[in-house]
């Protein structure tokens, strides 16, 4: 029996070692309301108990996590963008009169395009599931229009990069060409509409700035790719590309982690915060040296394009790994929904 007894001023005689836990189901993870323990009300009123740290029922979460692996899902986003952006980059590259930048970024759209949907497949586990979802066509599905898209965009892309590179045909070329550029931006921007129509709080609550993430993201990996395999003299439009790339990247990114809240946390935690940070610096760097050097030396302009390709890759497996950590930690979802079941209330009130 205690013998702990409650006064006016508090509980006096408790034993601390029996003091009850709430919600210590997760290891390692704490609630959000450590900051408030101990005082309520702001008048000095003392807490009867301390406050609940909420996890869920039986420590378990409250969504189930995709079964995604970073290595299928990541690499098939960042791919995905680079392919797309790199069509438009080419047709550009082709109609000023810059070949061998166009047939690169024509190749390069075609390795990025099979690797992204071979890592598609491998995630669906057999490719007759990737034709299946071409049996029907879904306009309010995100995944069920990338599918037609990637099916369309697939054969243009190849047929550009293959009738550019044999000189065979080459007005079905420029054709193939201006089909995979037409493409190219829903193939880059697909994605992030298809992660964001998820109940996964990191990316649903970033919903209104992943696009711009990943069009900036996308191009300026397209623009790394051309740096990278073309001469000096045909990458002017390039670096242009890489620095508004950069500069819609970067800026998309901070303005989710500031609008999100709570969701946006796992963008700087973590795994997925050093994946974050690092595109950063990447891209950051990859865009200067673009501007400031890539003019100048064949050999900078390579390391900027790579410094360029890296920073996109680290930002889209960031953008992965915030997600995943988001639905294994509970409070990412619960706590915004309480939060808005508290404004509402409070809106009624008044």
């Amino acid at each position: 029996m205690s013998e702990s007894e409650v006064r006016k001023d508090g509980v006096h005689g408790a034993r601390p070692d029996r003091e009850a836990l709430v919600g210590k189901g997760l290891p390692g993870r704490g609630g959000g309301g450590r900051g408030r323990r101990g005082r309520r009300g702001g008048r000095g009123e003392k807490a009867m108990v301390p406050e609940a740290e909420f996890t869920s029922y039986y420590g378990r979460p409250v969504l189930k996590a995709p079964t995604w692996k970073a290595s299928d899902v990541a690499a098939y986003l960042f791919l995905g963008g680079l392919a797309g952006a790199g069509s438009v980059l080419a047709a550009g590259a082709q109609l000023t009169g810059r070949p061998v930048a166009a047939r690169a970024l024509k190749i390069s759209s075609l390795a990025a395009i099979t690797g992204s949907t071979a890592a598609l497949i491998h995630d669906l586990g057999r490719p007759a599931r990737f034709a299946n979802m071409l049996r029907v066509m879904k306009p309010t599905s995100p995944m069920s229009m990338g599918s037609w898209i990637l099916a369309g965009y697939g054969p243009a892309a190849g047929a550009a990069a293959v009738l550019d590179a044999t000189g065979l045909f080459p007005r079905l070329g420029a054709a193939a060409t201006g089909a995979a550029a037409a493409l190219g931006p829903a193939v880059t921007t697909y994605t992030a509409v298809l992660i964001c129509d998820t109940a996964v709080p990191a990316w649903h609550e970033g919903r209104r700035e992943m696009p711009f993430v990943f069009t900036g993201s996308a191009m300026s990996a397209a623009a790394g790719m051309a740096l990278a395999a073309a001469p000096v003299r045909e990458t002017g439009p390039m670096r242009t590309a890489a620095l508004l790339g950069g500069v819609l990247e970067l800026a998309a990114a901070k303005t989710l982690e500031h609008r999100a809240g709570l969701a946006a946390e796992p963008y700087k935690q973590g795994k997925a915060g050093r994946f974050m940070r690092a595109g950063e610096i990447l891209s950051g760097a990859g865009t200067a040296g673009a501007v400031l050097l890539g003019g100048r030396s064949r050999a900078a302009a390579a390391l900027c394009g790579t410094a360029l390709l890296a920073g996109s890759t680290c930002t889209r497996f960031g953008i992965f790994h915030a997600g995943m950590q988001s639905a294994r930690d509970p409070k990412y979802t619960v706590v915004p929904q309480r939060e808005r079941v508290n404004a509402r209330e409070a809106e009624a009130r008044t």
